[in-house]
Parts: C-alpha cells; sequence; structure tokens
C-alpha cells in the first residue's frame, strides 16, 4: 500500500471552516425563528419548533465544534514528479491520484473567509473535474500552483 501523503493544509482552515458552517446554519435558524413567530402569532403546534431547536444543536455541535477539527487532521496531499496524491475525509477516507499530464490547468481561489485568515485553495482542473486542495497559507498556494503548473508543462512536453 502507499504511504500517505505527507503535506498537512494549514490549521487556520479549522476556524475558517467553522465560520462557513456558522453561516450556513444561520439559514436552519432563520426558519426555526419564522417557525416560532407562527408559534406564538397564529397558534401553530410547538413540537416542530423543539425539533428544529435540536436539529440546530445538533448541527451546530457537529458541523461548528466537531467536524472541521476531524476534517483537518485527514486532509493532506502530496505533489510528486508523476502525480499529485489527495487524501481527505471524515468518516470515509478518499484518496484521489492525478496523473500530472492530464492536468490542464491550476488556479488558486480565495473567498472573503479564507482572504481574511490570508489562505488559499488549489484547484487543479484534468478533463474530467476539477480537484481543490483547501486553505493553504497564500504564499504556499502560490508555490504548489506554480509547482504543479511546470511539472504539468514538462509532462506535455515529454508526450
Amino acid at each position: 500500500m502507499r504511504p500517505e501523503p505527507r503535506e498537512h493544509i494549514h490549521p487556520k482552515a479549522i476556524t475558517a471552516w467553522r465560520i462557513n458552517a456558522a453561516f450556513s446554519l444561520m439559514f436552519y435558524l432563520t426558519m426555526l425563528i419564522v417557525y416560532l413567530f407562527f408559534v406564538f402569532t397564529e397558534d401553530f403546534p410547538m413540537w416542530p419548533a423543539w425539533l428544529g431547536i435540536l436539529f440546530v444543536l445538533m448541527t451546530a455541535l457537529f458541523d461548528i465544534a466537531i467536524i472541521p477539527e476531524l476534517r483537518w487532521r485527514k486532509w493532506r496531499y502530496t505533489v510528486a514528479e508523476s502525480e499529485i496524491d489527495l487524501m481527505r475525509g471524515v468518516f470515509i477516507i478518499k484518496r484521489t491520484l492525478i496523473p500530472v499530464n492530464r492536468i490542464q490547468h491550476v488556479d488558486t481561489r480565495q473567498g472573503p473567509i479564507l482572504r481574511y485568515f490570508g489562505l488559499s485553495s488549489v484547484t487543479i482542473s484534468t478533463a474530467a473535474t476539477v480537484h481543490e486542495i483547501p486553505a493553504l497559507d497564500d504564499e504556499t498556494a502560490d508555490t504548489v500552483r506554480n509547482h504543479i503548473s511546470k511539472l504539468a508543462r514538462t509532462a506535455r512536453e515529454d508526450v
């Protein structure tokens, strides 16, 4: 069996993922507040609100408190001469090998939360799909992007 990838993503990814989860949770919280408004003004039953409260609390516990840390521990990558090895997952671990000669282009991207933490994601496009190495610090992301691009150019020239 092949060894696990060596490189970890940045630890600030945990906080960024928690903030993303909190924003997603706001949607459910808004729905719960709207329902509670109808409970108190229109005589809707209270039991669905209790289920909603339980759902919001459980989602907050898992998506904000537990999952980001577990996700960060398993997210690893290695950029080798002939392939890129990605490993990720929480309960089910997924390994992806991307042959360098199949890479069409490489990008870095940054949303507002990643930008705040000085992080970027590297996206690797092949003909079939787009792969991502999330939450690298900006300098590492640029270095990884440039290195993968150089490897892909070299692989195309060798063909």
